[in-house]
């Protein structure tokens, strides 16, 4: 089995298995997010420790920032969450799941959160330590809360034909 990294180097989640570079249509380089809700995440040891539930965006910088697992509970009640650093992940393009380089025991540990009592994941605090946890260089740099100056960069009036499109919608 050769399994090849396509993001080497790269800020994301790498990618990982033989026929990714041919697939057709969108992914595995880039996907809408809601196709990945429901997608099982695997431990370092094989074992299935949950389904991603969310993707969570830094709007600021435009990045991923976190896949929210979901992990333990019957049928969505009891849901333990734990936000994984995106960088953390791996997409196994083969097994068609999320592998997470942990021990399924060390996620069973790992500091989570519930469904009504969510963390404020914009406090670098908090952030630096779920990063630390995963073992995962945080995404975010000098300009984690720089305010962007790009207006007029790449603009497209409304209405002009010129605008791209996504599935025949223009966006």
């Amino acid at each position: 089995m050769v399994m090849q990294s396509r993001t080497q180097g790269m800020e994301g989640a790498r990618i990982v298995g033989e026929g990714s570079a041919t697939a057709d249509g969108p992914g595995p380089d880039v996907m809408a997010a809601d196709t990945l809700d429901g997608n099982k995440v695997l431990s370092s040891d094989g074992e299935d420790i949950g389904k991603i539930k969310d993707i969570m965006l830094d709007v600021r910088s435009g990045r991923v920032a976190y896949a929210v697992l979901s992990s333990g509970g019957f049928l969505g009640m009891g849901d333990k969450l734990h936000a994984i650093p995106w960088r953390a992940l791996t997409l196994d393009t083969e097994q068609k799941c999320f592998v997470l380089n942990m021990t399924a025991e060390r996620v069973k540990n790992a500091p989570g959160f519930d469904k009504d009592h969510w963390p404020s994941m914009a406090d670098q605090t908090w952030a630096t330590s779920v990063h630390q946890y995963y073992g995962s260089e945080p995404y975010w740099g000098d300009d984690r809360f720089a305010v962007r100056d790009d207006t007029g960069v790449g603009d497209l009036p409304a209405g002009s034909s010129d605008a791209p499109e996504a599935g025949g919608v223009k966006l």
